[in-house]
């Protein structure tokens, strides 16, 4: 139980920022004992490995607040972001997997399976990101856009380190994520009844 819950609040973060997960269970493994990667996730704690997460991530950070800019970056994190929650979720879980030297071996079995709810979950939460961020953006004239970066980034780092060290508390992150999901869609629905609003009255005239 613990595990998935481990998984699961790491694939969140990397919807949230991709390259965060990531570093910080390269990070832990390789420096502390806080987590012990499964053999086929050995690789994160790579010294090369680390750097190049190190590198996309300080892109990532700066990328991500600048408006017009961050639309850009969300639509090719929608490829990135899925991608490394299917990872976190697979090494978080403790999943062992095979090498890309036996990919029969891998999709006959379940070790797919770990990956694939990686995947759906950080793509779950970067789309309610992406969808977030234009509300932002145009509500504060793009000032807001550093802000709820910020905040995000923030986010992903401290669920990454709680999914690690209590991943119990995974369980408030999640309540919290539909809380503002349906927070988010009932203001979403007004926004659009005021703008139906104003268009009819605006015929009126």
């Amino acid at each position: 139980m613990f595990e998935v819950l481990t998984g699961t609040g790491l694939a969140a973060s990397a919807g949230l920022n991709a390259y965060i997960p990531l570093l910080t269970m390269g990070l832990l493994a390789r420096y502390t004992g806080l987590i012990d990667l499964p053999s086929g996730w050995q690789w994160l704690g790579n010294g090369w490995v680390l750097a190049i997460l190190a590198a996309l991530l300080a892109v990532e950070v700066v990328a991500d607040k600048v408006p017009v800019v961050d639309h850009v970056n969300d639509v090719v994190q929608t490829v990135v972001r899925p991608t490394a929650g299917g990872l976190a979720f697979g090494a978080g879980a403790s999943s062992e997997t095979v090498t890309v030297s036996d990919p029969g071996s891998f999709f006959s079995s379940n070790q797919w399976v770990p990956v694939v709810t990686g995947v759906v979950i950080a793509l779950g939460v970067h789309l309610l990101k992406s969808a977030a961020r234009p509300v932002v953006n145009a509500t504060t004239a793009g000032f807001g856009a550093p802000v709820a970066s910020t905040a995000e980034d923030a986010t992903s780092v401290v669920v990454s380190l709680v999914a690690i060290i209590l991943p119990v508390l995974v369980l408030a992150f999640l309540l919290g994520l539909v809380a503002f999901l349906f927070w988010f869609l009932r203001r979403r629905g007004d926004r659009r009844r005021e703008r139906e609003a104003a268009r009819a009255a605006g015929f009126r005239v």
